[in-house]
């Protein structure tokens, strides 16, 4: 890649620190016109001071959006249809959001007729990967810029000098830095770097933004009805909201309770195990009312090769494979067996803890007639089990009559 071969790059463009110098470093490294993109997935900080930064910094084209409702029909929804867990914990709160930014750059560069897209993740984290992967899915033409793999401005004293040398404004300049690199959105917030590299230390407890500690939260539990449509929440306490609000309402409630801390080693798609800290409170809701629901309306083997499926779907989304043909046909999968879950859960929240308190569907699989140790009413014969056991037994009898030894 020459210099000359670009003339326009489409920047993923936050305004804070490292992405003004970004913007500043291609412009003169590239000789380019810059056009910056500013995403609100909920982060929880106004993204219109981005305009202000980007105009300072000699931007005409600025995009600024409002993504959240299509983040979370779009995007989040999908994957909790799946019951997605990474690594039977991450509820992939960083990863889901960078498909809809890599898809989001990709068609600003075509409508603006950029020749790159530019992104400010490093070259040691999982986001590049993401970032990329997704473009040349959408665009197998597009040229990705990642400064971070190329420049030599490799701490924040650097990137501050290189501030002063050029006249870029930054907030950061002023108060305390935090030590974490935090990323928000309307799924969670994550916190990595400082005294969590040491995988011994414990968080600190001023480092958590959207929960109370769990031993801090209202000693009266919250009770709640979720609704589900078609494997979907839709209504929350009888109103039905659309899914960036209902995430939103389910983050307040379950922030203020405690609910959805995690602390986690990952491994990174790079190779590295990495240390995390997540709040995800609306979201650790939404899995397990979710899960109940299926519970009462999936038939079984469909629910058991969805569990069996989730591992490598949730793979996939964390690596960056989003836009990949399998993850479209396990989608497709997963969301054909969603069909029957509509219904509602009612759950009690308390002091970190979601509980099921009850669930019902006018689908439900659940037959008193059947499970009913009473009187069975003719539903089911008691006696009909010794020849289903007998039969599932045969194999094993007629190894132990071998002299095989199956104890150990």
């Amino acid at each position: 890649m020459t210099n000359k071969t670009i003339g326009k790059i489409v920047l993923a463009y936050s305004g804070g620190l490292d992405t003004s110098v970004i913007c500043r470093w291609l412009q003169e490294t590239y000789d380019a016109e810059v056009v910056t993109f500013t995403a609100d997935i909920g982060q929880g900080e106004e993204v219109e001071p981005a305009r202000a930064k980007a105009e300072a910094m000699g931007v005409r084209e600025i995009y600024i959006e409002d993504l959240k409702e299509t983040f979370v029909r779009d995007y989040v929804y999908p994957m909790f249809r799946a019951n997605t867990l990474y690594e039977g914990e991450y509820l992939l709160g960083t990863s889901i959001a960078r498909p809809l930014i890599a898809r989001r750059l990709v068609e600003i560069a075509e409508e603006t007729g950029a020749d790159a897209i530019a992104h400010g993740a490093t070259g040691k984290g999982n986001d590049q990967v993401r970032f990329e992967l997704g473009a040349y899915a959408l665009n197998p033409d597009i040229q990705v810029i990642a400064p971070w793999r190329e420049w030599d401005l490799n701490s924040r004293e650097a990137l501050m000098a290189f501030c002063e040398r050029h006249q870029i404004p930054v907030d950061y300049q002023r108060g305390e830095k935090s030590p974490y690199s935090m990323d928000a959105n309307l799924l969670h917030i994550s916190y990595e770097g400082g005294g969590l590299e040491d995988p011994w230390n414990a968080p600190d407890d001023a480092m958590w933004r959207w929960t109370v500690a769990p031993e801090d939260a209202p000693d009266t539990p919250a009770v709640i009805e979720l609704s589900f449509f078609e494997g979907n929440a839709i209504v929350l306490d009888e109103e039905f909201l659309l899914p960036a609000a209902l995430l939103e309402r389910l983050n307040a409630i379950g922030g203020a309770h405690g609910i959805g801390r995690d602390d986690i080693v990952e491994n990174r798609a790079v190779g590295m195990k990495s240390r995390g800290c997540y709040e995800t409170p609306g979201g650790t809701i939404l899995l397990k009312a979710h899960r109940a629901m299926e519970s009462l309306t999936l038939d079984r083997e469909v629910a058991h090769l969805k569990d069996e499926l989730m591992p490598r779907y949730a793979s996939l989304i964390y690596n960056g494979y989003w836009w990949s043909p399998e993850r479209k046909a396990l989608q497709a999968l997963i969301d054909a067996t969603q069909e029957p879950v509509s219904g509602t859960v009612r759950l009690k929240l308390y002091k970190g803890t979601v509980s099921v308190l009850g669930r019902r569907s006018a689908e439900s699989l659940y037959d008193e007639d059947v499970v009913t140790f009473e009187d069975d009413r003719g539903a089911y014969s008691q006696a009909d089990a010794e020849g289903f056991i007998r039969l599932n037994a045969l194999r094993l009898r007629l190894a132990a009559k071998l002299g095989r030894d199956l104890t150990g």
